[in-house]
């Protein structure tokens, strides 16, 4: 099933708030190619949910209040939705 541009946000700001700063392993971990998870972390970035910082040439990022809080609502929303509707576990 192909996830929606929400699902793979989601993921990657998961992924960054356990720890995963450098882009390569944030790829791995979301299971994305290196085109659209560039694409999803500029998008992110310009949100404010992740915050970038060059080390020389390397990047890594890192998730922002506003990041956490995005990942709280997508949590209240899922427990709301299957609380009340029996929507099936994701």
């Amino acid at each position: 099933m192909k996830r929606s541009r929400l699902e793979i946000c989601v993921d990657i700001l998961q992924t960054v708030s356990k720890g995963c700063h450098k882009p390569t392993r944030i790829m791995y971990k979301s299971n994305l190619s290196w085109i659209p998870l560039c694409e999803v972390l500029d998008f992110l970035t310009s949100q404010g949910a992740l915050e970038v910082r060059k080390i020389g040439k390397k990047r890594e990022y890192y998730i922002t209040s506003k990041g956490r809080e995005i990942l709280e609502y997508y949590e209240q929303l899922k427990r709301m939705l299957m609380e009340r509707t029996g929507f099936p576990r994701v």
